[in-house]
């Protein structure tokens, strides 16, 4: 067996039992913090003070993985006003950093879930993740030294962009680019799709050499689109890198407008956006994590400051959603779930532009 066919052979037994080592990855997680994290807290009461965030992370988690978006969209404004009501305030350091800890795992939960579907297109995927690294990292350094107002107005301005775009766009299910429905896609009983040998998936890709793309999922539908449009793309993934590391989202939002600007079929374009948006969660969360005990100077938080009672909830929360995601992606009009959320959207803007204010 050549080096080649043993990797695709793993990537296939990966795939093939991906819910196995997703939902292995918390449960390690969980471990781990229990173990080894540095706490403020100890005791049960401790660990079991934030139980009744799982129904809430977990309703989130599958709502914006559903439409390919930033958990912390969600997640940041609940901390902002809802936590306060069950709980205390925390300030803006703390929620971005569960929000973006959380996120990371919903989302690269939900990126293999779509990956195994054959959803994903991984050259523009590296591409975007490759490019957004700079944006990422320095809008994480600035929101250390961001004042809370206008980090309220920094959000806000963010959500009422993506209510926008979410409003304006249209995340309709994608019509097959052909007369497909008896298409078996590669690894079934037809053996004549187009085929990448290096592919992390079921679903079969070809590039042609005009450029042109074609897409066959594991249900058989074809996607035909283009890899142009890099400019575009780069311009909207580069200010919402930069929003991703301040405020735990916005390359997500941005992000899969420009993917459905530059052509890119709606289904992969949500797919692949979360790999983007997973990749960067992760790299904006080690910095939040991590940046006060590297960097002298620039954050007052330790890593003993996370609050762990808090992400041994929402984790588990979020891969769940993320693996829940693509059954209700194709189960449900993700055009009317877009809308609901650019709503919601709206009105958390609003609310912001109020606390910002100090309206409220």
């Amino acid at each position: 067996m050549t080096a080649s066919s043993a990797s695709s052979s793993v990537q296939k037994t990966f795939l093939r039992y991906q819910h196995v080592f997703v939902f292995t990855a918390p449960v390690i997680f969980v471990a781990t913090v229990l173990l080894f994290a540095p706490t403020e807290g100890s005791g049960m009461s401790y660990w079991l003070e934030y139980w009744w965030l799982f129904p809430f992370f977990l309703l989130g988690a599958t709502t914006v993985n559903t439409v390919g978006i930033s958990g912390s969209a969600l997640f940041v404004p609940f901390f902002i006003f809802v936590f306060p009501l069950l709980a205390y305030p925390i300030g803006p350091e703390t929620l971005v950093k569960v929000g973006l800890i959380s996120e990371s795992f919903g989302l690269s939960s939900s990126a293999i879930a779509f990956i195994r579907h054959g959803l994903v297109d991984r050259r523009l995927a590296l591409t975007l993740v490759g490019g957004s690294i700079p944006f990422v990292v320095g809008g994480a350094l600035l929101s250390f030294f961001i004042q809370e107002w206008l980090f309220h107005a920094a959000l806000g301005a963010a959500l009422m962009t993506a209510a926008y775009l979410m409003l304006k766009a249209d995340l309709a299910h994608d019509e097959p680019a052909g007369d497909d429905a008896e298409v078996t896609a590669d690894g079934g009983s037809e053996r004549d799709l187009p085929d990448d040998a290096e592919k992390l998936g079921p679903a079969g890709v070809d590039a042609a050499d005009d450029g042109q793309i074609t897409r066959v999922d594991t249900q058989g539908e074809t996607y035909e689109y283009t890899w142009s449009g890099y400019l575009e793309r780069f311009a909207n993934y580069s200010i919402g890198g930069t929003f991703q590391g301040l405020a735990g989202f916005g390359i997500g939002e941005l992000g899969i407008i420009s993917q459905l600007r530059t052509d890119v079929p709606t289904r992969v374009a949500i797919g692949t956006n979360h790999i983007v948006v997973a990749a960067t969660a992760i790299l904006a969360s080690i910095v939040h994590v991590f940046a006060g005990s590297v960097i002298p100077g620039i954050h007052s938080l330790s890593i003993a400051s996370t609050p762990w009672n808090m992400v041994v909830f929402t984790v588990p929360a979020t891969v769940t959603g993320g693996q829940i995601a693509p059954y209700v992606s194709s189960a449900l009009d993700t055009g009317t779930i877009q809308k609901g959320v650019g709503v919601l959207f709206t009105v958390i803007a609003i609310a912001l532009f109020l606390m910002a204010s100090g309206g409220f």
